[in-house]
């Protein structure tokens, strides 16, 4: 009877990583489509985790399940490779994009500090929040999910800074921006969806202007699939290409960095990312970020360098913030940068198809209001 029972315990175990292996070949392949259903899209989000959790299945079953080896842990294999592809970019093992700055210009006027976080509308820590700021002094400050109550909290901490945008939302989307540098034609505006702001500012470091994006779209959860997320992604990043100047963006994009998303929003506003060649620099969730991805973004222009960034440590968000020194050098930036891909017809044709969902799932929507 013993033995029937643990030869019992044995087909189930067997079963049970059987079914977790298929369920995660499955959604890595589900997240190869350009379907927008927000459980399609959060399979984007832990690769690092799923490449991790396909590994040791594998192993499992190669020594538990000889009726189903060697096929099953060979499409494990097969799959697991993929995940490191769209993962290794973000590893020492790649190239950088975005060159260090020299020990001698880092200093210059030219450089500046910014720091981007997600407070976390219901963190109620607000001095820890206003000792990070205090202790890192940045020259621009970008907050995302700040209601009037963070508004208020944060002021007394920002009085140095002349240039503030704001606007405070009790639906987690509030956005507040602040600056030390010059800052011209600063809006606030909804690119894509009501109520869901973002950030748009001219900046200048040293003689040289550049155009300041903040983001915070919608993320992928139940009842809200990701149309209005990636088109505010696209809009900016077509705003970015055609404004002339170099560009800066940050920001919670509720996307991580390797999905497909924010590879069309690179190659759309030639963007670089500073975090290739060095990092994932996980900022999500805050307590476990060994164990998280990339929510909150960093993307330059081919004219800015690096000289620092690092995520901080949890200050009662469920966020990180990102902290990071840029210099604005053109002449110097470009010759050590690499090269901005740029858009292809094929990537300006999935932008346009993104675009078209978005309208069309605006018009259902609007229909669906006015019968309701």
């Amino acid at each position: 009877m013993s033995e029937t029972r643990n030869a019992g315990w044995k087909v189930a175990g067997v079963w049970l990583l059987r079914i977790a292996a298929i369920m995660l070949v499955a959604g890595s392949l589900m997240s190869t489509t350009d379907l927008n259903q927000w459980w399609i899209r959060i399979w984007d989000f832990p690769r690092i985790q799923i490449l991790i959790a396909m590994i040791l299945l594998g192993i499992a079953l190669w020594f538990f399940d000889r009726a189903w080896r060697p096929w099953l842990p060979l499409v494990l294999a097969a799959v697991s490779i993929w995940q490191v592809y769209r993962i290794v970019p973000y590893t020492p093992l790649a190239p950088t994009e975005v060159a260090r700055v020299s020990s001698d210009q880092a200093s210059g006027n030219s450089c500046f500090t910014l720091l981007t976080l997600n407070v976390l509308q219901k963190n109620r820590e607000y001095e820890r929040t206003i000792d990070l700021i205090r202790r890192v002094d940045p020259d621009i400050v970008l907050l995302t999910e700040t209601d009037q109550a963070w508004a208020d909290a944060v002021a007394g901490v920002l009085e140095d800074y002349p240039g503030q945008i704001q606007r405070p939302l009790d639906n987690t989307y509030g956005i507040l921006f602040a600056s030390k540098l010059p800052m011209f034609d600063a809006a606030i505006q909804d690119m894509a969806q009501k109520d869901t702001p973002s950030v748009v500012a001219t900046l200048r470091a040293g003689n040289q202007s550049f155009l300041m994006i903040g983001l915070h779209p919608r993320p992928p959860k139940p009842k809200q699939d990701t149309e209005e997320r990636d088109a505010e992604i696209i809009v900016a990043a077509r705003r970015s290409r055609d404004v002339g100047l170099p560009v800066l963006a940050i920001g919670d994009f509720n996307d991580v960095a390797w999905s497909d998303t924010t590879s069309l929003f690179k190659d759309l506003g030639s963007f670089l990312d500073p975090r290739i060649g060095r990092g994932t620099y996980a900022t999500f969730p805050a307590n476990m970020v060994w164990l998280g991805w990339p929510l909150d973004h960093l993307f330059v222009t081919e004219e800015f360098l690096l000289d620092e960034m690092r995520v901080g440590d949890p200050i009662g968000s469920d966020h990180r913030p990102v902290i990071a020194r840029l210099c604005l050098d053109p002449a110097a930036a470009r010759g050590r940068n690499e090269d901005a891909e740029g858009p292809s017809a094929e990537d300006e044709a999935d932008a346009d198809e993104v675009m078209e969902e978005f309208r069309e799932d605006e018009k259902t929507d609007a229909v669906e209001g006015e019968e309701g």
